[in-house]
């Protein structure tokens, strides 16, 4: 009996190390570059590849108060109000914690869930949505919500029932320095990716990588330079999606 516990004591030490670790990556794609690591005599390697990512609020609700759906408004201040349950909102999480998207831009952070947004004439689509604590959107049914308004003498986009996609990160001319790791945080809207058979496709330079999951994609050792980031939405069988937001682009730059 007395020889059981420094065995137990041993497994949970070895429980906790595995803990503790690096996560491990998930259907990581590697290319080789062309630079050549001094140390090891080899050619580095960027690698594509995801996590599995802990689920923070799956609970958390946003509701759009302002603007309605197809609401008209003149140019000029556009009321915007949410109602946020099940989630610590302005208790103290680090950065922002609701972002909205217009028409595939870059998000905008709010820490009040009432604002106005200073609007020229034109067709709107907004997406609003909750932020963990790391800054990445949250991706359960309820913590988002979408919306189109015109503002002046518009007219509505015209109909579809597709899916699309908005991007959280990284943002145009984002610049990341060498060997740190880049994040493509995005959410796919009004559909479901197993459900529906779609699939993400991201393009940096002349590398690709798909997933089949809204994780976020992360890519690490990507070589100086600048570079034109595409986000694209597809069927499984490679057919691109014809509405407006299906795909995103960004430009990012590693010094």
């Amino acid at each position: 009996m007395k020889k059981t516990v420094p065995y137990f004591c041993l497994l949970v030490i070895i429980l906790l190390q595995a803990c503790s670790g690096s996560r491990e990556k998930k259907e990581e794609l590697k290319y080789e570059s062309d630079l050549i690591d001094s140390l090891a005599n080899t050619r580095k390697e960027i690698s594509f590849y995801f996590f599995d990512e802990q689920k923070d609020f799956p609970d958390a609700i946003i509701e759009m108060y302002s603007p309605l759906n197809l609401e008209r408004f003149k140019p000029g201040k556009v009321p915007f109000e949410f109602n946020i349950k099940n989630y610590p909102f302005g208790e103290g999480l680090a950065g922002f914690q609701l972002n909205i998207i217009l028409n595939s831009g870059d998000p905008i952070g709010y820490n009040s869930p009432i604002f106005q947004r200073d609007l020229n004439e034109g067709t709107y689509r907004v997406v609003a949505y909750l932020l963990d604590n790391e800054g990445l959107a949250l991706k359960e049914f309820g913590n988002y919500v979408d919306r189109d308004f015109l503002v002046g003498d518009s007219r509505p986009f015209p109909y579809s029932a597709e899916p699309y996609l908005a991007m959280n990160l990284p943002i145009n001319g984002q610049t990341y320095i060498e060997d740190e790791e880049i994040t493509i945080d995005f959410l796919v809207i009004g559909g479901d990716m197993l459900l529906d058979n779609l699939k993400v496709q991201v393009r940096v330079g002349e590398y690709s990588y798909e997933i089949n999951e809204a994780y976020p994609i992360r890519i690490s050792d990507l070589p100086k330079g600048d570079y034109n980031l595409q986000l694209k939405l597809l069927k499984k069988d490679g057919t691109e999606l014809d509405g407006p937001f299906s795909s995103v682009q960004k430009a990012i730059i590693v010094k």
